[in-house]
């Protein structure tokens, strides 16, 4: 599914325009964003975690030369799946 059809099935739910649809979903995709790039993790009871997680940097090997590089400590967002959506995806 793709964004412009998220919005369309949201306009639809909701029974909304697709305009306010899309301000709708900006807004709660704007905030997710902002709540992560804080560092804060967020919780939808039954639908999942989201949260930042720190990756140590670590050594690798170029595909390309086969030299040992440095890879770069970051920080990535995890997404850990609730029992509800398990269970609907199954």
């Amino acid at each position: 599914m793709t964004k412009p059809e998220l919005i369309a099935q949201v306009a639809a739910a909701a029974e909304t325009t697709k305009a306010e649809a899309e301000r709708i979903v900006n807004a709660a995709l704007d905030t997710i964003q902002a709540t992560l790039a804080k560092g804060e993790s967020i919780q939808f009871i039954g639908f999942g975690n989201f949260e930042v997680k720190e990756r140590a940097a670590r050594t690798g090997i170029n595909p390309r030369t086969k030299q040992n590089i440095t890879i770069a400590a970051k920080k990535a967002v995890t997404f850990k799946p609730g029992k509800k959506l398990k269970d609907a995806v199954n």
